[in-house]
């Protein structure tokens, strides 16, 4: 886990240091800073570490004064000389509260509060994806297609491939009609059953029983050949062919 220490006394941030270093919890030790202001600019520059350990009377002035000019959303583990924040230390994501000197028992104690709180967390994310994920289980089955002032909606098992031509994106069908629409090739990956449709390259998504034809080409990549499509040379990426082989084959 990635670690801020702040504290303005040297011999205390060492020693923290060492007691950390000493613990099996995988912790780096990515920033260390001695006052208010030095913590501003260092959260301001920085990607938010996965555990602050917080000092609270600094030189310039008392931590919360960080609270004020930023908003922090990782877990803060205060380690002071004085009782009398405690209240308000655990107003802002306080994990717990250790006073001076730390010891090593309360130092592992609040470290597990901390992981147990990761734990639960991601548990609780986890719940929401699944729930996510069963009120949305299918791939995209039609899209509606503007021609003029008129709407006109097309099964994607109609759709050929997807291309992408000077900026506009277009939908050929088994009609050989090129419809424009509105998503981008990267939006309709997600939105298209992978069990029929592959992004082959920057500029084609095609529908795996449209292929009548595969033919070796130069650089280790293959040039494929579509039912209703008049484009001929139409080629799997070469970084794209195993996946692309994996994908008829499996």
């Amino acid at each position: 886990m990635n670690v801020l220490i702040v504290e303005d006394e040297k011999l205390a941030e060492e020693y923290l240091n060492n007691l950390l270093q000493k613990l099996d919890y995988n912790i780096n030790v990515v920033g260390k800073t001695d006052s208010v202001k030095n913590s501003i600019k260092w959260f301001l520059k920085n990607p938010v570490p996965d555990l602050v350990f917080m000092d609270i009377d600094l030189g310039d002035g008392l931590c919360f004064e960080i609270f004020e000019v930023i908003e922090l959303k990782c877990p803060i583990i205060f380690t002071t000389a004085y009782d009398e924040y405690a209240i308000k230390a655990f107003k802002v994501n306080s994990i717990d509260y250790l006073l001076k000197p730390v010891n090593k028992e309360e130092l592992e104690g609040a470290l597990e509060k901390f992981l147990q709180l990761q734990i639960s967390s991601q548990e609780r994310k986890e719940a929401i994806d699944n729930a996510e994920r069963m009120l949305f289980t299918g791939y995209k089955e039609r899209f509606i297609i503007k021609i003029g002032e008129h709407l006109k909606s097309i099964p994607v098992k109609e759709i050929v491939f997807f291309t992408s031509r000077e900026k506009a994106k277009f939908a050929g069908t088994i009609e050989r009609r090129n419809y424009l629409i509105d998503y981008t090739l990267d939006r309709l990956e997600e939105m298209l059953d992978p069990s029929f449709f592959f992004r082959i390259n920057r500029k084609y998504i095609i529908r795996l029983d449209t292929i009548r034809d595969m033919v070796a080409y130069s650089n280790s990549r293959l040039k494929v050949l579509l039912e209703a499509c008049d484009d001929d040379d139409i080629i799997v990426a070469r970084d794209r062919v195993n996946d692309f082989k994996m994908w008829l084959d499996r």
